[in-house]
C-alpha cells in the first residue's frame, strides 16, 4: 500500500538535505515519487527545489482547487498539488516536505500518513542557522525556541523520529530505510 511520507522539522533541521539524499539513493524499482511544494518565494531563494509563485498566483491556484494541501507559515504560502492524490491512487508512495503546524489537517485528509520528524539538537540547529546566514540573531533565537516547543508537541500514532545531529549520510540512511523498507525484497521486473 502506498504511503504519504510527510517530512517535518524546524528550519535548519536538514529536511531539504535529507530529501535530496533520498532522491539520490532511492532504488529505481521503488514506487516512490517526490513532490515539490508551491511556495510564494523566489526560485533562487535557496533551500528546497520548489515551484515559485507570486501571492496572487498562489491564491488563484488555491481558488481553482489546484492544491490538495496548503498552509501559511512564516509570512509565506505553501501548497502541495493534487498530483499527490493521483500518485497515491496509483499505489505510488509520496515523499513531501510538510509543516508541523499543518500535520493534524493533513492527517485528517490522509489517515495513513507517516510523519517523519527530523530532530536536531538546539546547539547544532543554532550553528546551522548562523552558517546559512539568512536570518538575524533574534530571528534565529526565535526559530530555535519554536523548534524546541514544537518538537515536544508533535504527536501522531505513525510518527517516526530521526535525529540529524551528525552526518547527512547517517540520518539519510535512516530515512532511506524507512521509505524503502517495504520494497527491499522486491526484484525489478
Amino acid at each position: 500500500m502506498a504511503k504519504l511520507f510527510y517530512i517535518i522539522g524546524g528550519s535548519g533541521a536538514g529536511k531539504d538535505s535529507l530529501i535530496d539524499y533520498l532522491h539520490q539513493h532511492v532504488p529505481a524499482h521503488a514506487p516512490v515519487e517526490f513532490i515539490r511544494r508551491y511556495i510564494t518565494r523566489s526560485a533562487d531563494a535557496g533551500g528546497e527545489n520548489h515551484i515559485a509563485l507570486t501571492e496572487e498566483e498562489f491564491i488563484k491556484y488555491r481558488n481553482n482547487e489546484h492544491f490538495a494541501m496548503c498552509w501559511f507559515s512564516h509570512n509565506t504560502y505553501y501548497g502541495i498539488g493534487t498530483e499527490v492524490d493521483c500518485l497515491l491512487s496509483k499505489n505510488i508512495s509520496v515523499v513531501m516536505n510538510g509543516s508541523r503546524e499543518y500535520l493534524n489537517v493533513a492527517a485528517d485528509k490522509y489517515p495513513d500518513i507517516v510523519p517523519v520528524l527530523i530532530n536536531v539538537d538546539p546547539v547544532v540547529l543554532s550553528e546551522r542557522l548562523f552558517a546559512r546566514g539568512r536570518e538575524s540573531f533574534e530571528e534565529i533565537q526565535k526559530r530555535i525556541a519554536q523548534a524546541v516547543k514544537l518538537e515536544h508537541s508533535v504527536q501522531h500514532p505513525n510518527l517516526l523520529v530521526i535525529d540529524n545531529n551528525s552526518s547527512l549520510e547517517s540520518a539519510g540512511e535512516q530515512l532511506l530505510r524507512i521509505i524503502t523498507n517495504k520494497y527491499s525484497d522486491e526484484k525489478c521486473a
